[in-house]
């Protein structure tokens, strides 16, 4: 199994060299000494920077990127599986084993050979549809590390004809990075596969008119698809047997990929079997999926619930930055925390408050906006394998992100949206990152006075009672326990 971009060993090598380079940790760099902790790129000033100022938004494709980074191995979801058939009075057919599946030895060994021993919970209802007989087509939900690219990659690899030398699997992505990523899968997976190989058209890789693709994978984004397909007719769409349309949430959130995507969609043959993933499916999404996918099957996912009854929610009065910061340090000195995670509303906080802790000697490292998406994969795995015990981030790290060790979150500052209003979803899924797997948690907010207000809100609204605390009284702090 191989991927090539153009320009025979070189290409390879630097196809090779462009996917191995999403996977690398970055170096450690310390700051003042402190060789535990892990902040790169703080060696600049702290102070008045517009960037620092703004509040970090969050990136769809980016945060997409970051879950299939840090998911080392398969995440059981806890959702509710819904599957829609096309044709309601066809039997639905699910398996346990890898093997019912009844699948190309040389898949079955890539299969285990990258570690999973038995279907998730998304794949036991969507293999059996996606790999039948005559192929059928699919739109499914499903989170980041359930399971759904090896799904789909399975699909095109059971699909493929090796002796075929053209392109006979088409996959869209929203980003080069995702691209890149998916095709390092279908490498792993497709190692046994002999004479299988996979094309990236993706930036940069050019594809002269007239020249003939033998790959029988294709995996790019829209733009240079489309490119390929139409104006440099490199690919024959007409030959296409899986086409695959990944992370279509992201792919509508950027300008022009859902016409682009679409008019590719158009030019296949009837008999395609045509697959749709999303993590989301909000009106829009659903929306675009049901033009681009005729006659699906569905899978949908029921929507998490997120609940604030297993966490003991406190608020700190303070009357400065530094108010909050010594308010912090008593809490942190009075009870006993395995790891915790500090939410700032602003990067200029955010690195302020880890120069601080840093200096009085905790362990601590820094997630914010301005960090390459590997970088931000080697903060939250160090994070994950307990070499920092805090983790001091704005709102790229309020979802998705389950650490199981953390007991205590930190708001530093309170979620307000563009209007000056509490951001409720914001604050749920903020202080959602502990009180998780059935365990209790604890959560503070450090406020200003005139603050308090929203913080009321925010307890109104979620009908969840706040508890006030003073932190210069170490005893009543010393009896919260978990």
């Amino acid at each position: 199994m191989a991927s090539l971009f153009w320009g025979g060993d070189a290409g390879a090598a630097e196809s090779e060299r462009l996917s191995s380079h999403l996977s690398n940790l970055i170096p450690r760099k310390s700051l003042r000494g402190l060789k535990s902790t892990t902040i790169p790129g703080l060696g600049a000033s702290i102070n008045n920077s517009e960037d620092d100022e703004e509040e970090d938004i969050v990136d769809l494709a980016a945060n997409s990127l970051l879950n299939k980074l840090i998911r080392q191995s398969l995440v059981e979801s806890t959702h509710r599986v819904e599957v829609l058939q096309k044709d309601p009075s066809s039997p639905l057919y699910s398996v346990k084993t890898f093997e019912e599946l009844r699948l190309k030895e040389e898949l079955l060994k890539g299969i285990y050979a990258m570690g999973f021993n038995r279907p998730s919970k998304i794949q036991e209802m969507a293999l059996p549809m996606m790999l039948a007989h005559p192929p059928q087509n699919l739109i499914a939900q499903s989170q980041s590390g359930t399971g759904k690219t090896a799904a789909f990659i399975l699909a095109m690899l059971s699909r493929v004809n090796a002796s075929e030398l053209f392109p006979q699997c088409l996959c869209l992505a929203p980003t080069y990075e995702l691209a890149l990523q998916t095709g390092r899968v279908v490498e792993q997976m497709g190692r046994f596969c002999i004479d299988v190989e996979v094309m990236y058209a993706v930036r940069g890789n050019q594809a002269p008119r007239g020249t003939d693709i033998t790959k029988q994978i294709v995996i790019g984004t829209p733009g240079t698809v489309l490119d390929w397909c139409f104006k440099r007719k490199v690919i024959d769409l007409n030959k296409i047997r899986v086409f695959v349309l990944d992370e279509a949430d992201v792919m509508i959130d950027t300008q022009g990929f859902s016409d682009q995507s679409i008019r590719i969609q158009r030019a296949l043959q009837p008999e395609c079997q045509m697959l749709l993933f999303s993590a989301t499916f909000e009106d829009s999404v659903w929306q675009f999926a049901e033009r681009i996918i005729p006659d699906p099957n569905v899978i949908k996912l029921r929507k998490e619930e997120l609940t604030l009854n297993n966490i003991r929610q406190y608020y700190v009065l303070c009357d400065s930055r530094k108010d909050k910061y010594q308010a912090l340090c008593n809490i942190y000195g009075g009870i006993t925390i395995g790891q915790a995670i500090i939410f700032c509303q602003t990067r200029q906080n955010a690195k302020w408050l880890t120069v601080e802790m840093m200096q009085d000697g905790h362990q601590v490292s820094l997630l914010s906006g301005e960090l390459t998406v590997d970088q931000r994969a080697s903060i939250i795995q160090r994070f994950r394998d307990g070499k920092e015990k805090v983790l001091i981030t704005t709102n790229v790290c309020a979802r998705g992100i389950d650490v199981k060790q953390v007991t205590v979150v930190v708001n530093f500052d309170l979620p307000l949206n563009q209007t000056g209003e509490p951001d409720y979803e914001t604050y749920l899924h903020r202080i959602g990152r502990t009180g998780r797997f059935g365990k209790k948690g604890i959560a503070f907010n450090m406020i200003e006075v005139n603050k308090l207000p929203f913080l009321f809100k925010i307890q109104d609204h979620f009908n969840s009672k706040i508890k006030q605390l003073d932190p210069d009284d170490m005893d009543e702090i010393e009896k919260i326990e978990y």
